[in-house]
């Protein structure tokens, strides 16, 4: 495997748009074992039992390493008390599905099955991207997902899809080219998870309770992979959680599935906080330990967990790489996701930036924002009350989605793009829905009102 330069430059090609110049996993080792240290004694125990524990599964050369030395110690040191952080801290997430057609040299035990089997490996591409900003100053957990699909420059091949570079120059080298796509965003540690700990993980932790969309069902028999869920709340061991996560066949491929794993991931968010947690702590640092890569030291990894416990889900706010999607006239060689390098830097200013609140430099106009509604109550007349109260308000940029299809008793408001003044404006004039920040809403909105059976009595 080829090692990365120290140092590289953008090269934009004519058909990527020139930026310009300054921009799932890790939650299941944070968020589900940030339960264990709900309290500072469980947060010494935890200390403790991964002391022994050798997450680092890689070695890096000095050049690699430098990549992630941004300077300061990101966390207090450790003792009887739980370690905090002491700076805003960005994490790149790397989820790998690797094949043993992927790799030289895959184990014996893969061999001659007459299929693809999946492998415990680090070095493929990158099935899953997330870069997570921890920041104690905001009290914000972020986290931005990067479609592996998106189109970027990669030092070494040149214009490709980013979950090329982990394949082809490790972490240090997939680092280096998020940083560069975000316009010089440092990233401070990474975290690898190969996808088979993934479905241990969540067996680790007695399942996660998910509304399935959509029924899915998909075969491929050459990697022994068979997805079969139906629509409907269900409660997922890991196998089913992976099918749920693999599964990308339908009109919106990638981006649908990075859209089903924030679900998943808020899911989790939601169900991991509990104390029944706490005795799956051996089983969860047993799949950390042979599943996980890291060049997290015991102290930050156990600082980052306890912030993770402690953040209101209000503060967890998740977003997708602003972009679009590729046009086969223009990439007949391949599928891309074409980044917005105008509101990628709108994103990066706003929810990775040095600490301070950002503040916008103009009034927001409501004809401005693009409005989509996905009904889930099954009733036109109070989608039609919905669009005549958002006209009445000087909304007039509405337009009606696909209707979602899980029945939600309170409303939701989709800040999708990260436009959260915009979500609170709209809570403001209907009076009631949660704000969220993420983005399983319409793509090309700006604000997604995803509509419960709240508005109806509230007509």
């Amino acid at each position: 495997m080829s090692t990365p330069k120290a140092h590289h430059s953008r090269s934009p090609q004519p058909q990527i748009p020139k930026r310009k110049p300054a921009r799932r996993w890790l939650w299941l080792t944070m968020g589900l074992g940030g339960v264990a240290i709900a309290s500072a004694t469980a947060g010494a125990m935890l200390a403790v039992s991964l002391a022994s524990t050798p997450l680092l599964q890689s070695d890096l050369t000095a050049e690699e390493a430098d990549v992630f030395d941004q300077g300061d110690r990101i966390s207090t040191g450790m003792n009887f008390r739980l370690p905090q952080l002491t700076r805003p801290v960005n994490i790149l997430v790397l989820g790998l599905k690797v094949l043993s057609s992927d790799i030289e040299n895959p184990p014996e035990e893969s061999l001659d099955l007459g299929y693809h089997s999946l492998v415990n490996s680090f070095e493929g591409l990158s099935d899953t991207m997330l870069l997570l900003r921890f920041n104690p100053e905001t009290e914000q957990l972020v986290m931005l997902s990067l479609p592996r699909d998106t189109r970027t420059y990669v030092d070494g091949l040149g214009e490709t899809k980013l979950n090329a570079a982990n394949a082809y120059g490790g972490p240090a080298l997939a680092a280096e080219s998020v940083s560069d796509l975000l316009g010089g965003v440092s990233v401070d540690r990474y975290v690898r998870i190969n996808v088979q700990g993934v479905e241990k993980l969540i067996d680790a932790l007695g399942g996660v309770t998910v509304y399935v969309p959509q029924d899915m069902k998909y075969t491929d028999e050459s990697q022994h992979l068979y997805i079969d869920l139906k629509q409907g709340e269900q409660h997922l061991d890991g196998e089913q959680a992976l099918q749920f996560l693999r599964f990308r066949y339908d009109e919106k491929g990638d981006i649908g599935r990075v859209q089903r794993q924030q679900s998943l991931i808020r899911a989790m968010q939601e169900q991991a906080l509990s104390p029944a947690t706490l005795t799956r702590l051996p089983q969860i640092l047993s799949v950390v330990q042979s599943y996980v890569d890291t060049n997290l030291s015991v102290e930050e990894l156990v600082a980052l967990m306890g912030f993770a416990a402690q953040s209101d889900r209000s503060n967890v706010q998740m977003l997708m790489l602003p972009g679009d999607f590729s046009n086969f006239e223009d990439y007949y060689d391949a599928s891309y996701w074409l980044p917005n390098f105008d509101q990628i830097d709108e994103v990066v200013s706003q929810y990775f930036g040095n600490g301070t609140t950002y503040s916008r430099d103009y009034e927001l106009d409501p004809g401005y924002l693009r409005i989509a509604i996905q009904d889930s109550t099954e009733d036109p007349e109070a989608v039609d009350n919905l669009v005549d109260a958002l006209y009445d308000a000087g909304y007039s940029n509405v337009y009606i989605d696909t209707d979602w299809s899980e029945p939600l008793s309170e409303t939701r408001i989709i800040a999708q793009q990260g436009e959260v003044e915009g979500a609170e404006a709209i809570q403001q004039v209907l009076g009631l829905g949660e704000v969220r920040i993420e983005s399983t809403g319409s793509l090309q909105s700006d604000v997604t009102i995803q509509l419960g059976s709240d508005w109806q009595q509230w007509q």
